[in-house]
């Protein structure tokens, strides 16, 4: 488990100041926010905040997380909107990884919509390197 004073898997400070509030309930103030509270459950293991802030129109049905991935960094390339006052954005990021099988990174420009005025993840589009 992480400590609230831990380093957040994200980058993005502390564990109890950044993504820890927001994987315990508290809503993302920003579309930025949820996608690094993502990132950080996936490193984390915390398959239930993924399925809680998946848009109910895009959820799939079960999510099932690879033990085998150390999700290592977090890179936020762009952001468009999102912001406190926005009803939709788009976060576009890179994450780096590593498998049994060697290193990699994941590059997505994800969409990020409000449902019951707390920001979701919609979908995402897989982008090269």
């Amino acid at each position: 488990m992480i400590a609230d004073d831990d380093r957040c898997p994200c980058g993005g400070g502390t564990y109890g100041a950044c993504c820890g509030p927001i994987h315990t309930g508290a809503a993302a103030r920003t579309a930025e926010a949820l996608m690094r509270s993502r990132y950080s459950a996936f490193a984390l293991g915390l398959a239930e905040h993924l399925r809680r802030t998946w848009a109910r129109s895009t959820r799939p049905g079960a999510i099932d997380l690879d033990d085998g991935t150390t999700w290592r960094r977090l890179q936020i390339v762009d952001t468009a909107r999102g912001g406190q006052d926005d009803a939709a954005g788009v976060v576009e990021f890179r994450a780096a990884f590593r498998t049994a099988a060697g290193a990699g990174v994941l590059h997505e420009r994800s969409r990020f919509a409000r449902e019951d005025g707390r920001w979701v993840y919609v979908d995402g589009e897989l982008l090269d390197g």
